[in-house]
């Protein structure tokens, strides 16, 4: 004996929307109208999510700070980066980089950029560090990005510099040398010296992975791990070299030609007096 299943019914209202739905689905215009729909939540959400006056007030950046940051923006930075900082073929996008890393190219003077090339390299800084201040306030204000670290993030105190080294030695002596002295990359690229960065650019470098430098965010590397490699890097500068002269500790590679050049070349020209004077 089979079972009569009574299947519930749709209300004539919904039918009317439902066809109407599916008709206007087909329409010409319809990819249009959905996109538009798509932007316009998405620029709700940004609106609605995005930080605030208050929010800004809140964390001791005042409005003027943030028109000081614009009106320098747009002076110096606007003709690479686009006058809202969305990037252009000159330069990349800045919304959500962050103010670690305003702080930290402009601070090192590798921005505003003088010659685009295979990397921008630092020079004299050409800001006020009221105006560095002012200027990754505005940039922050644009999207989250890593903050300019405290002087508590970058205080090495209680580092412990032998695990520093361990760190630094894994991750960061490939390019930066065993003892922070730089080197040689590709593509006309090099990772440069860290014998006279500050330990607020050390940490921001980390933080943020400027040109061909990773990002090793928070969750990579610890606040600890970094602190512990600037500790590392500190006593490396002051550190004595009991074998002998330090020679700038770039590497083997200039070790070995001091020691062909001077060594050997020490060789001949005694053999050559000591031949002169036997005669």
């Amino acid at each position: 004996m089979s079972e009569h299943v009574t299947r519930p019914t749709t209300p004539p209202v919904l039918r009317r929307v439902l066809g109407a739905v599916s008709r206007r689905r087909r329409h010409r215009f319809a990819p249009v109208v959905l996109l538009l729909t798509a932007l316009a939540a998405t620029g709700g959400a940004y609106s609605a999510l995005a930080p605030t006056n208050d929010a800004q007030a809140a964390a001791g950046i005042s409005t003027q700070t943030l028109e000081d940051g614009r009106a320098l923006f747009l002076r110096n930075c606007a003709t690479c980066h686009g006058l809202h900082a969305e990037g252009s073929s000159d330069g990349p996008t800045l919304v959500g980089v962050g103010a670690a890393s305003v702080d930290f190219q402009v601070g090192t003077g590798r921005m505003p950029a003088r010659e685009l090339g295979a990397q921008i390299q630092a020079k004299p800084v050409q800001f006020e560090p009221d105006e560095i201040a002012a200027l990754a306030a505005y940039v922050a204000s644009l999207g989250p990005g890593p903050a300019i670290p405290s002087e508590s993030d970058v205080a090495t105190t209680d580092a412990d510099v032998a695990r520093g080294g361990v760190i630094y030695r894994t991750n960061c002596a490939q390019c930066h040398n065993y003892a922070g002295s730089g080197g040689a990359l590709t593509r006309g690229k090099f990772a440069p010296s860290l014998k006279k960065t500050t330990a607020k650019h050390i940490y921001e470098a980390m933080l943020t992975g400027p040109q061909s430098m990773p990002v090793f965010g928070d969750s990579t590397m610890t606040p600890k791990d970094k602190r512990d490699i600037i500790a590392f890097l500190k006593t490396t500068r002051s550190e004595a070299s009991p074998g002998g002269a330090g020679l700038g500790k770039v590497g083997p590679v200039t070790e070995g030609a001091v020691g062909w050049l001077v060594g050997l070349g020490a060789l001949i020209g005694s053999a050559v007096w000591l031949g002169a004077k036997a005669r």
